[in-house]
C-alpha cells in the first residue's frame, strides 16, 4: 500500500478530494438503491451497492493511469479521438437504447460485457481536450473566424448536433464550457457572438423541425419545454412531482438530518440514487452533510484553478479549466435543482450519483488535471536537483 501511494504523483489535495467524494457516496447510493431493488432488483439492496463500488474501482483505475501520461500526449489523442466519438455518437443516435426508463436514446451497449455507455459523457471530455489544443495552438497568432471556422468550430457543432436530440441539458453545458475556454484562450469577442447567434439559430431550427415532425425524435422536445415551463410556473402541477419529493425530503433533513438510511422521499423520488441524490443526502445528513459535500467540491475548484496557473504551457492551463470546470458545473446544477433553483436536467452529481459512465468521465478528467500537476512537480524537483551541485556530481560519477 505504501509503494501505491508513493506512485501517486500530481496534487495530493485533489485525490484525496476525489476519494473523501467516493467514500461518502457509499452510503448514500446503498441508502437510495432501495426504491430501485425492490422496484426491479429483487430486493437486493447490496447489488446495486457492489454495482456502485465496482464502477468506482474501475474509475479509480483510469484515473491512475490517465495521470501516469504526459499530458503532452493528450493533443495527438484529441485528434484521433474526435473522428470516433462522432462514430460512437452517431451509432447513440441510431441505436441507443434507454435505460431504469430513461426516455431518451443517450446509452449504447458495449458488447461482449453486457455493460451500458452514455456517449455524450465521453464526447464532453474529449471535444474539451481538442479546443483546449487548439486553442493553445493559435495563441500567439491572430485569429480570424474563416480560418477558425473548420478546425475549431466545425467538430464543435457536430458533437453537439449529435447529443442535441437526446440531451438538451448535456449539450447546453459543453457549448458553455467550449465558450468560456475559447474566451480564456483569447478569441475574439465578436467571433463569440457570432458563434452565440448561430447556436441559438440551430436551437430554434431543430425545436421547430421536431415540432413539425414529432415522430422523428417522440417526446424531447416536449420534455424540455415541460419542463422549463414547469420551472417558471409558480403554481405546483403534474410535472413538479420529483421536484415537490426533493424540497420535501430537502425540508424534513433540517440541520442534522434523520439519519443514515432513514430517508423515506427515495422511496417516491424515480431517480434517488442518480439525479437527485443530493436530496437524499440532505434528508439523512441534514444541511451539514450538504454543506460538506458543496464545500468538497468548491475546494476541488480552488485546486483545479491552482494546478492551471502553475502549469508550465498554455496547453496545460486550459487543458485543466476545459476538463476540470465541468465537473464542479455539473455538481452546482444537480444541486440547484435538487433546491429548485434550476429547471431539472437529468444531470448527476460527479462521483456520488451512481451510474458508471459519469464516474468512468470524472475519474478520466480529474486523471488529466492529476497529469498536468504531475508534470509541474517533476520540473520543480528537476530544478531542485540542478540547484544542488552535489546531485549533479553524483548523477555524473
Amino acid at each position: 500500500m505504501q509503494s501505491l501511494f508513493k506512485n501517486l504523483k500530481g496534487d495530493r489535495l485533489i485525490w484525496a478530494i476525489a476519494a473523501l467524494l467516493a467514500i461518502l457516496s457509499f452510503l448514500p447510493v446503498y441508502s437510495a438503491a432501495s426504491n430501485l431493488a425492490y422496484r426491479g432488483g429483487g430486493g437486493n439492496t447490496f447489488a446495486f451497492f457492489i454495482k456502485h463500488f465496482v464502477h468506482l474501482v474501475l474509475g479509480f483505475a483510469i484515473m491512475y493511469g490517465i495521470h501516469k501520461i504526459p499530458y503532452r500526449y493528450f493533443k495527438g489523442l484529441s485528434l484521433v479521438m474526435i473522428p470516433i466519438v462522432l462514430v460512437l455518437l452517431g451509432i447513440t443516435m441510431l441505436q441507443g437504447t434507454t435505460i431504469e426508463g430513461a426516455n431518451a436514446s443517450r446509452w449504447i451497449q458495449i458488447p461482449f460485457v453486457g455493460m451500458s455507455f452514455q456517449t455524450s459523457t465521453l464526447a464532453a471530455v474529449v471535444l474539451l481536450v481538442y479546443v483546449a489544443r487548439y486553442m493553445s495552438k493559435i495563441k500567439d497568432k491572430e485569429i480570424t473566424f474563416k480560418e477558425s471556422l473548420l478546425p475549431l468550430w466545425t467538430p464543435v457543432f457536430l458533437v453537439l448536433i449529435l447529443i442535441l436530440p437526446a440531451n438538451f441539458s448535456t449539450t447546453a453545458i459543453i457549448f458553455l464550457m467550449v465558450l468560456m475556454l475559447v474566451f480564456l484562450g483569447g478569441y475574439p469577442l465578436r467571433y463569440l457572438a457570432v458563434i452565440i447567434g448561430s447556436g441559438i439559430l440551430v436551437l430554434t431550427m431543430f425545436i421547430l423541425i421536431a415540432k413539425a415532425f414529432p415522430d422523428a425524435m417522440p417526446n424531447r422536445v416536449d420534455t424540455w419545454m415541460g419542463r422549463i415551463e414547469s420551472f417558471s410556473n409558480p403554481e405546483d402541477t403534474e410535472a413538479d412531482y420529483q421536484i415537490e419529493k426533493a424540497k420535501i425530503a430537502i425540508a424534513t433533513g433540517g440541520i442534522q438530518g434523520v439519519g443514515p438510511g432513514k430517508s423515506m422521499q427515495k422511496n417516491f423520488l424515480p431517480q434517488s440514487s442518480s439525479d437527485f441524490i443530493f436530496a437524499i443526502i440532505i434528508e439523512e445528513y441534514g444541511l451539514i452533510g450538504g454543506f460538506v459535500i458543496m464545500t468538497l467540491y468548491l475546494w476541488l475548484l480552488f485546486r483545479i484553478v491552482i494546478v492551471s496557473q502553475k502549469s508550465d504551457t498554455i496547453f496545460g492551463k486550459l487543458l485543466v479549466l476545459g476538463v476540470g470546470l465541468p465537473i464542479v458545473f455539473q455538481a452546482l446544477i444537480n444541486m440547484a435543482v435538487a433546491v429548485e433553483l434550476f429547471p431539472v436536467t437529468g444531470q448527476t452529481l460527479p462521483l456520488i450519483s451512481s451510474g458508471g459512465t459519469s464516474i468512468w468521465m470524472t475519474c478520466l478528467a480529474i486523471g488529466i488535471i492529476l497529469s498536468v500537476s504531475a508534470k509541474r512537480e517533476e520540473i520543480k524537483e528537476r530544478e531542485i536537483s540542478e540547484e544542488n551541485p552535489l546531485e549533479i556530481l553524483s548523477e555524473t560519477l
